[in-house]
């Protein structure tokens, strides 16, 4: 008797120990909402500056830029749509071909990350680039992460080279066929607040074309003038 249920007791320790470890895999799988934020910086010719900074959950990337002082891009991968919102004036537009950024860090499947590259390509307005072709160009360790390297070439377009982080499924670095680089760095995984991913409460789309469109109707258009024949 005694022994069975040492037996019984040993089976269910490992059970318990199997359910712990399943649990602590999942955790770490990559399907997993990653969360994390970084600093971007941009080398071109020997030159280092400062880039912005990234903020990462899940599916959704907020990237605060320098160029663009008074609000910031968020982009939602599983829309997909790319924003540039600015919060003091409480509007927001989609973010087209504002910055390459909101084009490239963006989350990706790490065995083919063109799909999403040439997702959010299109979403920035691009002309049609038709197929896209992902080849791997390597391991490198980039911030302390294994990374693969992956030569990005639309069929029309300039060809760039990501390198994925495969557990955080996301870029590290970006290389562009003008030789300029831009890297994330001083990672810190973290979980991040929720707001940092919304728009303001109230904020309302702003749409430069439907405005042009208003203003043609208005008496303040007018037409350039024709060539006499």
């Amino acid at each position: 008797m005694i022994e069975r249920w040492t037996i019984s007791a040993a089976v269910g320790e490992l059970r318990c120990v199997l359910l712990a470890l399943m649990a602590a895999l999942a955790g770490a799988t990559p399907s997993q909402a990653q969360q994390f934020s970084a600093d971007l910086v941009r080398t071109h010719n020997g030159v280092t500056t400062a880039a912005g900074h990234l903020y990462v959950s899940g599916g959704k990337v907020r990237i605060e830029s320098p160029d663009f002082p008074d609000g910031f891009f968020l982009i939602d991968s599983a829309e997909p749509v790319a924003y540039f919102v600015r919060p003091a004036q409480s509007v927001f537009m989609d973010a087209r071909q504002s910055t390459v950024l909101t084009r490239l860090f963006v989350p990706v499947d790490p065995d083919n990350p063109c799909r999403q590259w040439r997702t959010m390509a299109e979403v920035a307005g691009l002309a049609e680039q038709g197929d896209w072709r992902c080849e791997a160009a390597g391991l490198e360790t980039i911030e302390a992460s294994e990374t693969t390297a992956y030569r990005a070439t639309p069929s029309t377009g300039r060809s760039f080279t990501g390198w994925i982080d495969r557990i955080r499924r996301f870029p590290l670095q970006v290389r562009t066929d003008d030789g300029a680089i831009v890297s994330i760095q001083g990672i810190r995984d973290e979980r991040q607040p929720a707001n940092l991913f919304e728009l303001p409460n109230g904020a309302r789309k702003f749409d430069p074309q439907s405005l042009i469109e208003q203003i043609k109707k208005s008496d303040v258009w007018v037409d350039a003038p024709r060539l006499a024949p």
